[in-house]
């Protein structure tokens, strides 16, 4: 059951991690590495794609959708297990 709960607050936070590197690229400041999105959607891959299609950022490359992807297949596996 914890399980659940620690898988939410990484989707969360993968979530808003798209929110806060796009909010950083318009504004031209400091971003999040490449390598920070890619191992948190890794991991959290729900949270990833949801981020990356409702702040429409990362949508044209394809390296994010495949560690999405795999982010989601974790997220079901942890959740089943």
């Amino acid at each position: 059951m914890e399980n659940i709960y620690i898988v939410i607050i990484l989707n969360l936070m993968n979530f808003i991690l798209y929110g806060l590197d796009k909010f950083k690229a318009r504004h031209k400041m400091w971003r999040i590495s490449e390598k920070t999105l890619l191992t948190f959607s890794l991991v959290a891959g729900l949270g990833g794609l949801a981020g990356m299609e409702f702040f429409r950022h990362k949508t044209r490359e394809k390296k994010f959708y495949i560690a999405n992807f795999i982010g989601v297949l974790t997220t079901i596996y942890v959740t089943l297990k």
